[in-house]
């Protein structure tokens, strides 16, 4: 695994915003993958210990995903994911809303804005969060969502080194 992969997470609290960007040592259509597939996504999408359980997922413009990131003792925290915009293998936009187990969502939610690109045989992923409130931002990061975003990024560098072999 390789360590000099670039991986940077900024907070904007002026402008109620968080960007990730993270680079993998893998190509374009992989990385891809591992975002818009549901059976990859559910591999990584996971602070270890706790794991991604998707329910339902339809990756097309209007389509949700509804999932949970459950716990080691079994505890389900759902989130409802609803696709606003999709430009293959460059860029999709989602709406992120906690939810519980009836799809009821959370409200307010916030913008997600994924960007791919790659050189050089390596996919950077720029991620940037538009919360609706500061309140609901500044929860998210008193959660660990720093902590777990560098956790989720780590378990698909894991996997993407994984599968790229199988290649």
């Amino acid at each position: 695994m390789k360590t000099d992969l670039l991986f940077n997470f900024t907070v904007d609290k002026t402008a109620k915003t968080a960007t990730v960007t993270r680079e993998f040592d893998a190509d374009l259509s992989l990385v891809w993958d591992a975002y818009t597939k549901q059976e990859i996504l559910d591999q990584w999408w996971a602070p270890k210990p706790w794991t991604s359980k998707t329910k339902f997922m339809n990756f097309d413009v209007g389509g949700r995903r509804f999932y949970a990131m459950v716990s080691p003792e079994g505890q389900e925290r759902w989130s409802i994911q609803t696709y606003t915009s999709i430009s293959p293998k460059t860029n999709f936009k989602m709406f992120n809303a906690f939810a519980d187990k009836d799809e009821n969502p959370e409200l307010p939610g916030s913008e997600w804005d994924f960007n791919f690109s790659e050189q050089n045989g390596k996919t950077k992923v720029s991620i940037t969060i538009y919360n609706e409130s500061l309140d609901r931002m500044e929860k998210m990061i008193e959660m660990g969502f720093q902590e777990g975003t560098a956790m989720t990024m780590r378990n698909l560098e894991e996997l993407l080194a994984t599968l790229s072999q199988r290649e």
